[in-house]
């Protein structure tokens, strides 16, 4: 109770001092300074012993917009005069910084959302060399999260069209923080978009917003998914095998947290959705490519590609269609543009060398071949004969046997005297024994029949052995021995 209004109910210095639980000397001292001044003492102001230095700690949290330390603040004060203790010195601090944000509030408001107007997206680590992509339509607190390897701008885009699908709708507005993957620079505070970023919004139909540098409670509803979804997806199941396997847990969770009430809107944001897209853009009849354009060859009449100074067999039905190659896993796949099936597989071969698949042309390569074409009378007569003829032929004009043209006509005469059967045979015995002349081949005509016919080792021999008459054993019986063979019946 006040000691002035204590000794005015009680009338005495002891009762208003019993009643304040004070001494009845101090009720007497502060009554008659009232009386005298007619008003209620100030109380006076204590010492500190760090009064001294209390400008030099104003000045720094003013410079430094009240980010400074009192660690880094102390060694300046000490420097200065201060000689107390580092706890009584960060009462200092504290309080300087107290009053500066006092006096410089940021004027921070609660966000009103307009529906189908903001999409914000966010990047956080997930561990073990995963980072979860998450996004938050503002209105509805529909929620959106998948899990990939890296952070680049093609990763990015592709997801963010994946959301999109999800959504069955484009927003107006697509916030981000100043993402380096969507980051083309910076000039006066005016972040500049990536040429890839540029022509994704366009193709979508958004405006691509950037928030505040170094200001994460400009997207505060995005850093909340963030922290939501490593406390209740990330920590209960990590870690994960695969990607894949993360992913589908990404999707069956968020299609858990999107059905049931959000503890802000006090709604279910599924069903807040479908009210939603009514009100934004309509997803565009084709999905964009995203990432580097796909490196495409046209089929050469060889039913080959070059890549990489290398040539590359594919199936001969593509010939002068244009295909497209992809490197993947050491391995150089090529694949249909339009279906995107792989319609050849092969290994990486150095510049100059080709990668031929036997399959892609029928099978294997067949041996090189020079047919016996005939251009005279005279040759289309000996090549009639049939191919012991366009053989023997072949090995003569190898020899270097300059009078095959002459000789062609004197064997047409030996295969009218001796006729094409007996030539033939003796074409192939000159073939076998390497006799490329029509001399060669008179000269076996002239042994006629009767000529040995050599075997190789191993092989059955066979000779035409004389006729003799023959009898049955009958004709050996003791009764007809000494009998002429003609009285023999």
């Amino acid at each position: 109770m006040d000691i002035i209004a204590a000794y005015r109910e009680v009338g005495t210095y002891r009762g208003a001092a019993a009643v304040c639980g004070t001494t009845h000397k101090t009720v007497k001292r502060i009554i008659e300074r009232a009386l005298t001044a007619d008003k209620a003492p100030g109380r006076k102001q204590r010492e500190h012993n760090y009064d001294q230095v209390a400008g030099l700690v104003t000045g720094k949290v003013r410079a430094t917009h009240g980010k400074i330390s009192a660690k880094r603040l102390l060694p300046l004060a000490q420097a200065a005069g201060y000689a107390g203790s580092a706890r009584n010195f960060r009462r200092l601090v504290a309080q300087a910084k107290k009053d500066w944000r006092r006096d410089n509030h940021r004027g921070r408001r609660p966000a009103v959302w307009t529906p189908g107007q903001t999409l914000a997206i966010d990047w956080g680590d997930a561990g073990d060399g995963l980072h979860v992509f998450c996004a938050v339509l503002a209105w509805s607190r529909f929620r959106f999260v998948r899990f990939a390897d890296n952070e680049r701008a093609a990763t990015t885009l592709a997801f963010l069209a994946e959301c999109f699908e999800t959504l069955g709708a484009v927003p107006k507005t697509v916030l981000a923080d100043r993402m380096g993957c969507l980051k083309g620079g910076v000039v006066a505070n005016k972040v500049i978009p990536t040429a890839d970023y540029v022509r994704f919004a366009s193709h979508y139909g958004f405006r691509p917003d950037w928030c505040e540098a170094a200001d994460p409670e400009s997207k505060g509803i995005v850093e909340n998914l963030v922290g939501y979804a490593k406390r209740d997806l990330i920590v209960p199941q990590a870690p994960f095998d695969d990607l894949t396997v993360a992913n589908i847990a990404a999707r069956t969770w968020c299609a858990e947290v999107n059905t049931v009430v959000h503890s802000e809107i006090c709604a279910i944001p599924a069903e807040r959705l479908v009210a939603e897209r009514e009100v934004m853009s309509a997803l565009p009849s084709l999905r964009l490519a995203i990432g580097k354009p796909r490196i495409t060859r046209k089929v050469d009449k060889l039913s080959c590609v070059r890549f990489g100074s290398a040539r590359y067999s594919v199936p001969t039905q593509l010939i002068g269609a244009t295909v497209a190659v992809v490197e993947a896993d050491g391995r150089l796949l090529i694949t249909d543009l339009a279906t995107g099936q792989i319609i050849a597989d092969h290994t990486p071969v150095a510049p100059g060398e080709a990668a031929i698949l036997d399959e892609h042309y029928g099978g294997p390569r067949p041996a090189p071949r020079r047919a016996a074409r005939a251009r005279t009378e005279t040759e289309k007569a000996f090549l009639a004969l049939g191919p012991a003829a366009a053989t023997w032929l072949t090995g003569s004009a190898a020899s270097g046997n300059t009078r095959l043209a002459g000789d062609l006509v004197e064997l047409a005469a030996l295969g009218a005297a001796h006729g094409e059967k007996t030539l033939v045979a003796a074409l192939e015995r000159a073939t076998r024994f390497r006799r490329w002349r029509a001399e060669d081949v008179r000269s076996i005509l002239a042994a006629g029949a009767g000529t040995p016919q050599p075997t190789m080792a191993g092989k059955a021999l066979v000779l035409e052995l004389p006729t003799v008459p023959t009898r049955s054993l009958a004709d050996y019986t003791l009764d007809k021995l000494g009998k002429p063979i003609g009285e023999v019946s």
